[in-house]
């Protein structure tokens, strides 16, 4: 689902609020999420689950599978998502 989808959604939900408020809602919710990531937080959606920042180490002998070259990894971040017991149910009913 993307953005526009969203606001499509939120609008008919709503109809009393235009566009542009649904579109600083969204946005500031995505923000707020972004912010606690950037700052190695975990961001916690009760009932649906939750974001967090995972470390991914370093590699020195990795091998570029294509020509069989040692390269070299460095270590860097990824976001992860973990859903809850309330979400996975609903997804396996």
């Amino acid at each position: 689902m993307s953005r526009p989808e969203i606001i499509k959604q939120l609008k008919k939900k709503h109809p009393k609020l235009n566009k542009l408020q649904l579109e600083t809602i969204i946005d500031t919710f995505f923000k707020s999420i972004e912010e606690a990531l950037i700052n190695k937080r975990t961001a916690e959606l009760r009932g649906f689950g939750t974001f967090f920042v995972k470390e991914i180490k370093e590699k020195y002998s990795a091998r570029n599978p294509k020509t069989g070259e040692l390269i070299y990894v460095p270590k860097k971040n990824k976001v992860r998502f973990r859903a809850s017991k309330k979400f996975k149910q609903f997804l396996n009913q």
